[in-house]
Protein backbone atom coordinates (compact mmCIF):
# COMPACT_ATOMS: atom_id res chain seq x y z
CA UNK A 1 0.00 0.00 0.00
CA UNK A 2 1.54 3.41 -0.98
CA UNK A 3 1.85 6.23 1.78
CA UNK A 4 -0.61 8.97 1.51
CA UNK A 5 0.11 12.75 0.76
CA UNK A 6 -0.34 13.43 3.98
CA UNK A 7 2.13 10.47 5.43
CA UNK A 8 4.55 11.54 2.87
CA UNK A 9 4.38 15.23 4.47
CA UNK A 10 4.83 14.07 7.91
CA UNK A 11 8.38 11.97 7.54
CA UNK A 12 9.66 14.84 5.71
CA UNK A 13 8.83 16.91 8.68
CA UNK A 14 10.29 14.06 10.64
CA UNK A 15 13.34 13.69 8.54
CA UNK A 16 14.00 17.71 8.99
CA UNK A 17 13.38 17.71 12.63
CA UNK A 18 16.19 14.85 12.86
CA UNK A 19 19.09 17.65 11.46
CA UNK A 20 21.14 19.00 14.13
CA UNK A 21 20.57 22.42 15.12
CA UNK A 22 23.98 24.43 15.59
CA UNK A 23 24.18 26.06 18.91
CA UNK A 24 23.17 29.79 19.33
CA UNK A 25 26.75 30.32 20.97
CA UNK A 26 28.58 28.45 18.40
CA UNK A 27 26.68 30.41 15.86
CA UNK A 28 28.47 33.25 17.52
CA UNK A 29 31.54 32.75 17.42
CA UNK A 30 31.28 31.51 13.92
CA UNK A 31 29.84 34.38 12.79
CA UNK A 32 32.86 36.34 14.92
CA UNK A 33 35.49 34.58 13.55
CA UNK A 34 33.89 35.47 10.02
CA UNK A 35 34.09 39.04 10.92
CA UNK A 36 37.66 38.95 11.97
CA UNK A 37 38.63 36.89 8.69
CA UNK A 38 40.06 39.66 6.49
CA UNK A 39 42.04 41.44 9.38
CA UNK A 40 43.54 37.97 10.10
CA UNK A 41 44.00 37.08 6.73
CA UNK A 42 45.99 40.69 5.96
CA UNK A 43 47.94 40.11 9.20
CA UNK A 44 49.20 36.55 8.11
CA UNK A 45 50.19 38.25 4.42
CA UNK A 46 51.15 41.08 4.61
CA UNK A 47 52.69 41.34 8.43
CA UNK A 48 53.29 38.00 9.79
CA UNK A 49 54.45 36.25 6.95
CA UNK A 50 57.07 39.07 5.12
CA UNK A 51 58.04 39.20 8.94
CA UNK A 52 58.71 35.63 9.05
CA UNK A 53 60.24 35.70 5.79
CA UNK A 54 63.05 38.51 6.71
CA UNK A 55 64.05 36.29 9.59
CA UNK A 56 64.59 33.57 7.95
CA UNK A 57 66.31 35.75 5.07
CA UNK A 58 68.69 37.38 7.49
CA UNK A 59 70.96 33.74 7.39
CA UNK A 60 70.65 33.46 3.64
CA UNK A 61 72.98 34.95 1.23
CA UNK A 62 69.54 36.32 -0.46
CA UNK A 63 70.16 37.94 -3.58
CA UNK A 64 67.09 38.39 -5.57
CA UNK A 65 68.35 36.98 -8.46
CA UNK A 66 69.92 33.56 -6.74
CA UNK A 67 68.26 30.72 -4.44
CA UNK A 68 68.83 31.28 -0.48
CA UNK A 69 71.42 29.42 0.71
CA UNK A 70 71.17 29.42 4.41
CA UNK A 71 75.00 31.11 5.51
CA UNK A 72 74.13 31.05 9.54
CA UNK A 73 75.24 34.18 11.28
CA UNK A 74 77.31 35.51 8.49
CA UNK A 75 75.46 38.69 7.62
CA UNK A 76 75.29 39.96 11.07
CA UNK A 77 79.33 38.60 11.31
CA UNK A 78 79.71 41.01 8.20
CA UNK A 79 78.03 44.01 9.64
CA UNK A 80 79.73 44.23 13.01
CA UNK A 81 83.27 43.13 11.38
CA UNK A 82 83.36 44.28 7.45
CA UNK A 83 80.90 47.17 7.12
CA UNK A 84 82.56 50.61 8.46
CA UNK A 85 79.26 52.70 6.98
CA UNK A 86 77.19 50.87 9.45
CA UNK A 87 78.71 52.35 12.59
CA UNK A 88 78.27 55.58 10.75
CA UNK A 89 74.31 55.26 9.81
CA UNK A 90 74.01 53.81 13.70
CA UNK A 91 75.65 57.25 14.58
CA UNK A 92 73.87 59.38 12.70
CA UNK A 93 70.68 57.93 13.49
CA UNK A 94 71.34 58.34 17.19
CA UNK A 95 72.51 61.73 16.81
CA UNK A 96 68.98 62.74 15.16
CA UNK A 97 67.12 60.44 17.66
CA UNK A 98 68.57 62.00 20.70
CA UNK A 99 68.47 65.67 19.67
CA UNK A 100 65.07 65.75 17.67
CA UNK A 101 62.59 63.76 19.87
CA UNK A 102 63.60 65.81 23.32
CA UNK A 103 62.96 69.08 21.29
CA UNK A 104 60.38 68.34 18.85
CA UNK A 105 58.55 66.86 22.45
CA UNK A 106 59.33 70.09 24.16
CA UNK A 107 58.32 72.40 21.20
CA UNK A 108 54.87 70.60 20.85
CA UNK A 109 54.15 71.03 24.83
CA UNK A 110 54.96 75.03 24.96
CA UNK A 111 52.97 75.59 21.61
CA UNK A 112 50.07 73.60 22.97
CA UNK A 113 50.23 75.71 26.17
CA UNK A 114 50.09 79.19 24.53
CA UNK A 115 47.63 77.80 21.71
CA UNK A 116 45.50 76.57 25.08
CA UNK A 117 44.56 80.00 26.08
CA UNK A 118 41.03 81.94 25.66
CA UNK A 119 42.27 84.46 23.07
CA UNK A 120 39.55 85.44 20.59
CA UNK A 121 40.46 83.87 16.93
CA UNK A 122 43.13 81.20 18.41
CA UNK A 123 41.47 78.55 16.07
CA UNK A 124 42.70 80.48 13.22
CA UNK A 125 46.17 80.14 14.74
CA UNK A 126 45.99 76.34 15.92
CA UNK A 127 45.14 75.68 12.23
CA UNK A 128 48.00 77.17 10.85
CA UNK A 129 50.69 76.05 13.43
CA UNK A 130 48.63 72.06 12.51
CA UNK A 131 48.96 72.22 8.59
CA UNK A 132 52.46 71.85 8.21
CA UNK A 133 51.94 67.85 10.07
CA UNK A 134 49.52 67.27 6.95
CA UNK A 135 51.66 68.19 3.97
CA UNK A 136 53.19 65.71 1.74
CA UNK A 137 56.73 64.69 2.85
CA UNK A 138 59.00 65.00 -0.41
CA UNK A 139 56.98 68.25 -1.70
CA UNK A 140 58.03 69.79 2.24
CA UNK A 141 61.78 68.22 1.49
CA UNK A 142 61.78 69.86 -1.78
CA UNK A 143 60.72 73.47 -0.31
CA UNK A 144 63.19 73.52 2.40
CA UNK A 145 65.95 72.96 0.25
CA UNK A 146 65.09 75.93 -1.50
CA UNK A 147 64.65 77.38 1.80
CA UNK A 148 68.03 76.19 3.41
CA UNK A 149 70.06 77.03 0.49
CA UNK A 150 73.49 78.65 1.49
CA UNK A 151 73.09 81.21 -1.06
CA UNK A 152 69.54 82.44 -2.10
CA UNK A 153 67.68 80.23 0.92
CA UNK A 154 65.28 82.36 2.95
CA UNK A 155 67.13 81.21 5.98
CA UNK A 156 70.15 82.29 5.45
CA UNK A 157 68.87 85.18 4.16
CA UNK A 158 67.16 86.21 7.37
CA UNK A 159 69.95 85.45 9.41
CA UNK A 160 71.72 87.99 7.30
CA UNK A 161 69.55 90.56 8.39
CA UNK A 162 70.53 91.03 11.76
CA UNK A 163 73.93 90.62 11.22
CA UNK A 164 74.52 86.55 11.46
CA UNK A 165 76.11 84.73 8.09
CA UNK A 166 74.11 81.61 7.45
CA UNK A 167 75.94 78.07 7.31
CA UNK A 168 75.65 76.23 4.36
CA UNK A 169 73.36 73.61 5.91
CA UNK A 170 72.90 70.34 3.51
CA UNK A 171 76.15 70.89 2.25
CA UNK A 172 78.37 71.03 5.26
CA UNK A 173 78.77 68.00 7.06
CA UNK A 174 78.47 69.96 10.29
CA UNK A 175 75.33 71.30 9.85
CA UNK A 176 72.94 68.77 7.50
CA UNK A 177 71.64 66.96 10.39
CA UNK A 178 70.54 69.90 12.25
CA UNK A 179 69.47 71.85 9.00
CA UNK A 180 66.67 68.06 9.38
CA UNK A 181 66.16 68.36 13.12
CA UNK A 182 65.46 72.43 12.21
CA UNK A 183 62.77 71.06 9.59
CA UNK A 184 61.23 68.98 12.34
CA UNK A 185 60.74 71.74 14.64
CA UNK A 186 58.54 73.15 11.97
CA UNK A 187 56.04 70.38 11.70
CA UNK A 188 55.24 69.96 15.61
CA UNK A 189 51.44 70.16 15.00
CA UNK A 190 50.91 66.82 14.79
CA UNK A 191 52.16 66.45 18.35
CA UNK A 192 50.73 70.03 19.30
CA UNK A 193 47.24 68.74 18.54
CA UNK A 194 47.46 65.55 21.25
CA UNK A 195 49.08 67.66 23.99
CA UNK A 196 46.43 70.51 23.40
CA UNK A 197 43.26 67.74 23.55
CA UNK A 198 45.48 66.88 26.99
CA UNK A 199 45.44 69.93 28.54
CA UNK A 200 41.65 70.77 27.85
CA UNK A 201 40.91 67.91 29.51
CA UNK A 202 42.51 69.37 32.92
CA UNK A 203 39.87 70.27 35.44
CA UNK A 204 39.99 73.92 35.79
CA UNK A 205 39.38 73.17 39.26
CA UNK A 206 42.85 72.06 40.10
CA UNK A 207 44.47 75.26 39.13
CA UNK A 208 41.76 77.33 41.12
CA UNK A 209 42.68 75.42 44.48
CA UNK A 210 46.12 76.17 43.33
CA UNK A 211 45.84 80.14 42.89
CA UNK A 212 43.99 79.99 46.47
CA UNK A 213 47.12 78.86 48.04
CA UNK A 214 49.11 81.42 45.80
CA UNK A 215 51.00 79.49 43.65
CA UNK A 216 52.46 81.19 40.37
CA UNK A 217 51.77 80.48 37.15
CA UNK A 218 54.78 78.36 36.77
CA UNK A 219 54.27 76.25 39.64
CA UNK A 220 50.72 75.72 38.18
CA UNK A 221 52.61 74.32 34.96
CA UNK A 222 55.05 72.22 36.97
CA UNK A 223 52.99 70.45 39.52
CA UNK A 224 49.14 70.65 37.78
CA UNK A 225 49.62 70.83 34.21
CA UNK A 226 52.75 68.41 33.49
CA UNK A 227 51.46 65.70 35.86
CA UNK A 228 48.44 65.57 34.09
CA UNK A 229 49.56 65.06 30.35
CA UNK A 230 52.31 63.02 31.60
CA UNK A 231 50.46 59.90 30.18
CA UNK A 232 50.33 61.91 26.53
CA UNK A 233 54.16 62.85 27.51
CA UNK A 234 55.02 58.99 27.42
CA UNK A 235 53.19 57.86 24.26
CA UNK A 236 54.51 60.77 22.21
CA UNK A 237 57.77 59.69 23.36
CA UNK A 238 57.33 56.44 22.33
CA UNK A 239 56.00 56.56 19.60
CA UNK A 240 58.41 59.58 18.11
CA UNK A 241 61.44 57.97 19.21
CA UNK A 242 60.37 54.61 17.32
CA UNK A 243 59.47 56.87 13.70
CA UNK A 244 62.98 58.40 14.54
CA UNK A 245 64.92 55.60 14.21
CA UNK A 246 63.06 54.78 11.20
CA UNK A 247 64.26 58.56 9.82
CA UNK A 248 64.96 57.74 5.82
CA UNK A 249 62.82 59.77 3.79
CA UNK A 250 64.77 63.23 4.53
CA UNK A 251 68.19 61.68 4.08
CA UNK A 252 66.97 59.90 0.44
CA UNK A 253 65.45 63.50 -0.96
CA UNK A 254 67.71 65.90 0.60
CA UNK A 255 71.07 63.84 -0.15
CA UNK A 256 69.37 64.31 -3.89
CA UNK A 257 71.56 61.21 -5.24
CA UNK A 258 70.51 58.92 -1.90
CA UNK A 259 73.92 58.51 -1.17
CA UNK A 260 74.04 59.74 3.03
CA UNK A 261 75.51 63.61 1.50
CA UNK A 262 78.75 64.81 2.45
CA UNK A 263 80.94 62.89 4.34
CA UNK A 264 78.31 60.44 4.71
CA UNK A 265 76.44 62.77 7.03
CA UNK A 266 72.87 61.98 6.30
CA UNK A 267 73.56 58.26 5.37
CA UNK A 268 71.20 57.04 8.14
CA UNK A 269 70.67 53.67 9.41
CA UNK A 270 67.19 52.79 7.50
CA UNK A 271 69.27 54.77 3.97
CA UNK A 272 71.91 52.29 4.32
CA UNK A 273 69.49 49.30 4.38
CA UNK A 274 68.13 50.94 1.58
CA UNK A 275 70.89 51.14 -0.39
CA UNK A 276 72.18 47.54 0.64
CA UNK A 277 68.85 46.08 -0.64
CA UNK A 278 68.22 48.00 -3.51
CA UNK A 279 71.54 49.51 -4.83
CA UNK A 280 73.41 46.22 -4.73
CA UNK A 281 70.43 44.17 -4.27
CA UNK A 282 72.26 42.16 -1.25
CA UNK A 283 68.46 41.59 0.38
CA UNK A 284 70.05 39.02 3.13
CA UNK A 285 72.29 41.21 4.07
CA UNK A 286 69.40 43.92 4.22
CA UNK A 287 67.22 41.63 6.42
CA UNK A 288 69.69 41.06 8.56
CA UNK A 289 70.42 45.16 9.27
CA UNK A 290 66.25 44.86 9.59
CA UNK A 291 66.22 42.89 12.70
CA UNK A 292 68.72 44.69 14.28
CA UNK A 293 67.24 47.72 13.82
CA UNK A 294 64.04 45.93 15.76
CA UNK A 295 65.90 44.68 18.38
CA UNK A 296 67.45 48.21 19.11
CA UNK A 297 63.86 49.81 19.50
CA UNK A 298 62.62 47.16 21.30
CA UNK A 299 64.85 47.31 23.88
CA UNK A 300 64.21 51.04 24.10
CA UNK A 301 60.34 50.45 23.72
CA UNK A 302 60.46 47.63 26.95
CA UNK A 303 63.02 50.25 28.90
CA UNK A 304 60.51 53.23 28.39
CA UNK A 305 57.70 50.90 29.88
CA UNK A 306 59.75 49.91 32.72
CA UNK A 307 60.61 53.41 33.61
CA UNK A 308 56.90 54.68 32.74
CA UNK A 309 55.66 53.56 36.60
CA UNK A 310 57.92 55.96 37.83
CA UNK A 311 56.58 59.19 36.04
CA UNK A 312 53.43 58.98 34.70
CA UNK A 313 50.76 59.89 36.18
CA UNK A 314 47.21 58.28 35.56
CA UNK A 315 44.05 60.11 36.60
CA UNK A 316 42.11 58.56 39.54
CA UNK A 317 45.31 55.76 40.03
CA UNK A 318 45.51 54.90 43.73
CA UNK A 319 48.79 56.82 45.22
CA UNK A 320 51.26 54.43 47.16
Amino acid sequence: MQPTLEQKQKSQTNIKSKKPKIPFKQKEQLQGYMFVAPWIIGFVVFLAGPLLFSLYGSFTNFNITSTMDFIGLDNYKRMFTNDNIIWISLGNTLYYVVISVPLTTAGAILLAVLLNQGIRGMRVFRTIYYLPAVLSGVGVYLLWMQLLSPSSGLVNTLLSWVGIEGPSWLADPAWTKPALILMKMWSVGGGMLLYLASLQSVSPSLYEAAEIDGASAFQKFRHITLPMITPVIFFDIVTSTIGAFQIFQEGYVMSKSGDGGPANSLVFFNLHMWNKAFEVFDMGYAMAMSWILFIIILVLTVINLKLAPRWVHYEGEDQK
